[in-house]
């Protein structure tokens, strides 16, 4: 291991090491080792369980209104394994991994690398500094990420949203009307429409009544000027929608 890849590392880890010997150790990759033992793949195994432990941490103290399936869902779109390596990419770690020969050929490493190193580093400084050492590092990163997650239109049971709106701003309650149905008892779809204060929203065609309401209720949502389009295309409650409260957890179908 290189001065020069120890000091970017410590740099982006905003760290500087006690025992060098675990950043090595977590940067190593088992291609470059004789042993697997002395490579970063143990340490991989406890940075994932530290990551989602102050994952879960995190969603529990920032949303203390949410239900375990809220919360859940929470997680799962804030760190995968592509988020963790898409964070390791971002971050630079990825260039920094030591590979073998073998490896040193390829132009472009996998992702797997990447989220794998992200986690090695994780308990390379749970071990060396403690766990607070790791929040610092992780929670200005992480934070944004959750609060993307929770903003996603992903996560809501768009029913209860609309519900919860039309009563709060309306004084009413939207209606899901049946427009028309097609295919055998056993695998029926439906073409559902809401109306709401008198305006019918755009109808859709779902593979089941309860997706088709789900969906017709997002339509009433972007009617309703309650949605927005970030960058990536992802459909966002605004700030004024996302903040209500959702009693009944996350939509039954996805």
């Amino acid at each position: 291991m290189t001065e020069e890849i120890r000091s970017k590392a410590q740099s982006i880890l905003g760290y500087d090491f006690n025992d060098i010997e675990l950043l090595d150790l977590a940067l190593r990759h088992a291609s470059i080792s004789e042993s697997r033992l002395d490579s970063n793949e143990r340490l991989e195994f406890l940075g994932d369980a530290i990551l989602g432990m102050i994952v879960c941490e995190r969603i529990f103290n920032r949303y203390p209104t949410y239900l375990e399936g809220e919360m859940t869902k929470i997680k799962s779109l804030a760190v995968s394994r592509k988020i963790c390596a898409k964070i390791a990419i971002q971050l630079g770690l990825d260039q920094l991994i030591v590979v073998g020969k073998g490896m040193q050929t390829q132009t472009k490493l996998p992702q797997s690398l990447a989220a794998a190193v992200l986690e090695s580093v994780i308990a390379a400084l749970y071990l060396d500094g403690g766990m607070q050492t790791v929040r610092d590092f992780l929670e200005p990163i992480l934070d944004p990420l959750l609060d993307d997650a929770v903003n996603s239109g992903h996560q809501h049971n768009f029913k209860s949203v609309l519900q919860q709106h039309a009563q709060r701003a309306l004084s009413t309650s939207p209606t899901y009307r049946i427009l028309d149905e097609k295919g055998p008892d056993h695998a029926k779809a439906f073409f559902i429409a809401v109306e709401l204060d008198g305006t019918r929203y755009e109808p859709c065609w779902g593979k089941s009544k309860k997706a088709a309401e789900q969906q017709a209720a997002l339509n009433a949502l972007h009617g309703l000027g309650l949605t927005e389009t970030n960058g990536d295309g992802l459909t966002r409650m605004k700030p004024e929608a996302a903040m209500t409260r959702i009693p009944n957890g996350f939509d039954e179908e996805e």
